[in-house]
C-alpha cells in the first residue's frame, strides 16, 4: 500500500516522523476514514498557505521522509575498528613523517601550548580531512578512503565533536531533545532512553538538572554532560572528538571511561594531565604540526594513581565549598 492510499488514522503508528511533521505544520486532520490522499484533497488552501508548500510538494516530502527513514532503519551499523591519520605539513611547510593508526576502545591525547594547533587536527579528523584542508592532513576509515558521501552526510555523520562553546538554539527541554534524538535513531523506547542519557548526565556533573530544565538554561558544565552521555549512549558516531573538557566541571575520568567502554574511538585535546595520562599515546603539537607521538610509560601510569588522588581530595573541597564549608585544617598533602 502507498502513502497515499494508506488511512491517514494509521499515519503516526505506520510513519510516526511523517506524523509528528503534519502535526509540526498544524495542519487540519482528516476525516473519519479518509485516506492521505483524500486529506491532502480536502485541506484548506489557507492551510497550505501557511504551511507554505503545495499539494503535490506535501505529498512528495511526506514519501521521501517515510524513504529515508526506511533507510536509516534498515542500513546495516557503521563499524570503524581503525582511523588512519597521514601526516601532512606544519605552519612552516615541514612534512609531518608519520602514519598513526588509532584503533576502536582507545584514548589519544593531543597536547601543545595554546594556539599550537590541537583544533586544527581535531577538525581534520572531524571532517576526514582528505589533503583539502591547511594542513594537508588526510584520514582513512579501516584503511580506506572514507566514500565522499560519507564525509558529508548529515544524518550518519562517523565523527562527532564535542566542543569548548557549545550553545543550544532550540528551546526544548533536556528530556525533548534526548527524546527527539532517539526517535531519530530509530530507537524504540525514546523515553526510556532520554531517562538513561540524563540520569548518565548527572551522574557525570556536580550541577544536577532535572529533565524538564530547558537546554538553553543548562550551564556549561550540564551542557557537556548531557552532550557526552548523548554521544556515549544513543549517538551513531564511532570516533569522538573532545577539545577540552576540564573546565566543563564534568568528571572526566567517568566521562572517558563511559566513551570508551562504548568501544569508540576517543581523540581528546587537554591540558590537563589527569587526562592526558590516561591515554595509551599522547600527540605532541608545535607549529601546527605533530611533533612527537609519545606512549603512556609505566612511570606515568604510577603518577596517573597519584594526581587522581590529588584530585579527588580536591574535588572533595570543592563540594564542601558549594556546601558552605570551612577549609581551615592544614592540608596535609599540600607542601
Amino acid at each position: 500500500m502507498s502513502l497515499a492510499e494508506l488511512p491517514f488514522a494509521l499515519l503516526p503508528e505506520r510513519h510516526p516522523q511523517a506524523a509528528e511533521f503534519v502535526a509540526a505544520l498544524a495542519l487540519p486532520p482528516a476525516a473519519p476514514g479518509a485516506s492521505v490522499a483524500q486529506w491532502l484533497a480536502g485541506l484548506p488552501d489557507e492551510a497550505l498557505f501557511d504551511a507554505g508548500m503545495q499539494r503535490g510538494q506535501l505529498l512528495d516530502h511526506l514519501e521521501r521522509l517515510v524513504a529515508e527513514v526506511r533507510a536509516l532503519a534498515e542500513a546495516p551499523g557503521e563499524r570503524v575498528d581503525s582511523l588512519t591519520l597521514l601526516g601532512g605539513r606544519d605552519k612552516s611547510g615541514r612534512a609531518e613523517d608519520l602514519e598513526l593508526v588509532f584503533h576502536a576502545g582507545e584514548i589519544v591525547c593531543i597536547v601543545g601550548p595554546t594556539g599550537s594547533g590541537k583544533s586544527r587536527l581535531l577538525a581534520d579528523i572531524e571532517c576526514l580531512a582528505q589533503g583539502d584542508t591547511p594542513t594537508g592532513r588526510r584520514v582513512l576509515v579501516n584503511g580506506a578512503e572514507p566514500p565522499v558521501e560519507r564525509r558529508y552526510a548529515p544524518d550518519r555523520k562517523l565523527v562527532a565533536q564535542l566542543s569548548q562553546n557549545m550553545n543550544f538554539v532550540v528551546d526544548l527541554s533536556a528530556r525533548e531533545l534526548i527524546e527527539m534524538h532517539a526517535r531519530c535513531r530509530m530507537v524504540a523506547d525514546p523515553e526510556g532512553m532520554a531517562r538513561t542519557v540524563i540520569a548518565c548526565a548527572n551522574a557525570l556533573t556536580g550541577e544536577k538538572f532535572a529533565a524538564e530544565t530547558s537546554v538553553t538554561q543548562l550551564s556549561g558544565g550540564q551542557t557537556r554532560a548531557l552532550m557526552i552521555a548523548d554521544a556515549a549512549l544513543l549517538s551513531a558516531s564511532p570516533v569522538v572528538l573532545i577539545d577540552e573538557i576540564e573546565n566543563a566541571g564534568v568528571d572526566r575520568k567517568r566521562a572517558l571511561d563511559l566513551l570508551v567502554g562504548g568501544a569508540k574511538i576517543v581523540l581528546i585535546s587537554t591540558h590537563d594531565p589527569l587526562l592526558a595520562l590516561r591515554g595509551a599515546r599522547r600527540l605532541v603539537i608545535r607549529n601546527g604540526g605533530i611533533a612527537e607521538v609519545l606512549d603512556t610509560s609505566p612511570a606515568e601510569r604510577r603518577n596517573l594513581q597519584r594526581i587522581e588522588r590529588l584530585d579527588a581530595a580536591l574535588m572533595g573541597i570543592r563540594e564542601r565549598l558549594r556546601a558552605g564549608l570551612r577549609i581551615e585544617e592544614e592540608l596535609p598533602w599540600v607542601e
